[in-house]
């Protein structure tokens, strides 16, 4: 059964269900004549957030351009008004608003061109011819007990799943005595280790699981990269196992949620709808057109053959150590590697707190700011993070047009303003589509549903305060630090 003809939706779990036990899923002609009725609830979904997405794009153009422009005479002569120098200050922060431009174009493609949701991810083949798969959590081992309740968690999804040929490694930086088993490798980093480039933090650990004397992998292999609170899905795993027996990619990556369970904080959690939105925009479109990582890719659901990993490494020295997954990302693609999206879903938390939230997204600037300016990488395989780095890093100057448009009005030009308006529509509609994807209409009920889509609203300006706070933090303060945000929810699982 192809993937197209065999993608359900959750809702008729139950009738696929039924279809699947009775199918062989590689190969059957017979249920074919179901499969419009399995994904038309997916196509309506996806054809419904489409046009939402067009109206808000259409109705923030019309806000913009629709209006007659009636402007004082002597604004069509600012230089006059102002004078030159601050007329092309007022300027240059008008086209400073541009720069996100280009994500904003892959995200809106990504979104409207590929399926947005997509329903179950059947397998392609048996389970059991599957590769070798090592399901790796690197940690530094503060939250003992998070590590052990989600090894224990991801082990049965994997088995439940009817995942044979795997194992689970959990990279510590101290002991955490998870129980015996021989499905789950526990791998100490001793002190004293260091790599021949200075590799500091996660970079160092995932280091030290490619030397050979810790290593138990074949270069046909595969890795599967989790951090310490990520919980695995039978859909991505689905996914995870198609993407390795296809083996036309070295490298894969797929969508992560955090609205999934228990909610600690639905501030930082509705922020990280756009997130979400990330995945399923710029993220697919990148790696399903081109294959390329243009804006890098995240640190977490990261499936690479074990041959590509050891020959791109994660040795890159202190300014590959901060954003360890970035710097990785565009070495392999400018060593040629190839990349590619991963169906399926895995479980993340949001930050607890706000503080968290300003650190988090800190040290992820900082650490594209020294793989943007890192002198180990070609520019011609960076020119779309750095767009992507400095739109991020000029966020307070572009907040500023807010103040200044109205108290400084210029001649307006339409190009400009409806590229601005573009811009502005796609990354609100990227926060709308984020509670969209993240929460389920049936686990909250009509009313709590809507509250958290006007909710992805009302975050964005304490949202935008809170990105300056980052940005001002992260360009200003030390660099080369790895704040490591908190992870446990009960006061056991702050203690090591």
């Amino acid at each position: 059964m192809s993937k197209e003809n065999a993608t359900g939706n959750r809702e008729d779990a139950a009738i696929y269900s039924e279809i699947e036990e009775s199918c062989d899923v590689t190969a059957d002609k017979s249920c074919s004549s179901l499969c419009p009725f399995m994904t038309v609830h997916d196509k309506l979904k996806h054809a419904l957030h489409c046009c939402f997405f067009l109206f808000i794009i259409g109705l923030m153009e019309y806000l913009t351009l629709g209006k007659p422009n009636v402007v004082d005479s002597s604004y069509l002569r600012p230089w006059e008004k102002y004078g030159v120098f601050f007329t092309c200050v007022l300027y240059g922060l008008r086209f400073v608003t541009l720069l996100p431009l280009p994500q904003a174009t892959f995200n809106f493609v990504g979104m409207i061109f590929y399926n947005t949701f997509p329903g179950k991810v059947v397998l392609r083949s048996s389970p059991l011819l599957s590769p070798l798969i090592c399901v790796r959590v690197v940690t530094r081992g503060d939250y003992p007990q998070l590590v052990k309740d989600n090894v224990a968690r991801n082990m049965k999804t994997c088995l439940d799943t009817g995942l044979e040929n795997f194992y689970i490694e959990v990279v510590s930086d101290q002991p955490l005595n998870l129980p015996c088993n021989p499905r789950i490798r526990e791998l100490v980093v001793p002190e004293e280790y260091n790599t021949s480039s200075g590799a500091m933090y996660k970079a160092r650990a995932l280091q030290y699981c490619l030397e050979e004397k810790n290593n138990m992998l074949s270069d046909n292999d595969w890795i599967v990269h989790l951090d310490e609170e990520t919980l695995l899905t039978p859909n991505c795993l689905r996914g995870i196992l198609n993407f390795a027996l296809d083996g036309k990619y070295d490298i894969g990556q797929g969508l992560i949620t955090y609205a999934n369970e228990e909610i600690v904080n639905w501030f930082t959690t509705l922020a990280d709808g756009f997130r979400v939105a990330d995945d399923m925009g710029k993220l697919q479109f990148q790696f399903k057109m081109f294959h390329k990582p243009l804006f890098s890719f995240k640190g977490s659901y990261v499936v690479t053959q074990y041959g590509t990993e050891k020959a791109v490494s994660f040795d890159n020295g202190p300014d590959g150590s901060i954003a360890e997954d970035c710097f990785f990302a565009i070495k392999a693609f400018s060593e040629g590697y190839s990349f590619n999206f991963i169906e399926g879903e895995m479980w993340e938390k949001s930050p607890f707190t706000l503080k968290d939230l300003v650190q988090q997204r800190k040290r992820w600037l900082q650490g594209i700011l020294l793989v943007v300016h890192s002198k180990a990488l070609p520019w011609k395989c960076k020119i779309l993070l750095t767009l992507s780095c400095y739109a991020w890093v000029t966020i307070p100057l572009a907040v500023s047009n807010i103040i200044l448009v109205p108290l400084y009005p210029l001649p307006s030009f339409l190009v400009l303003d409806s590229l601005m308006s573009f811009v502005g529509a796609v990354n609100i509609y990227m926060f709308i589509f984020g509670a969209l994807k993240s929460f389920n209409l049936k686990r909250y009920g009509v009313f709590k549903y809507f509250l958290c889509l006007i909710g992805s609203v009302a975050v964005i300006p304490v949202n935008a305060l809170l990105e300056i706070t980052a940005v001002m933090w992260g360009y200003f303060g030390r660099k080369h630090v790895f704040y490591i945000v908190r992870k446990g929810t009960t006061p056991t699982e702050d203690v090591v």
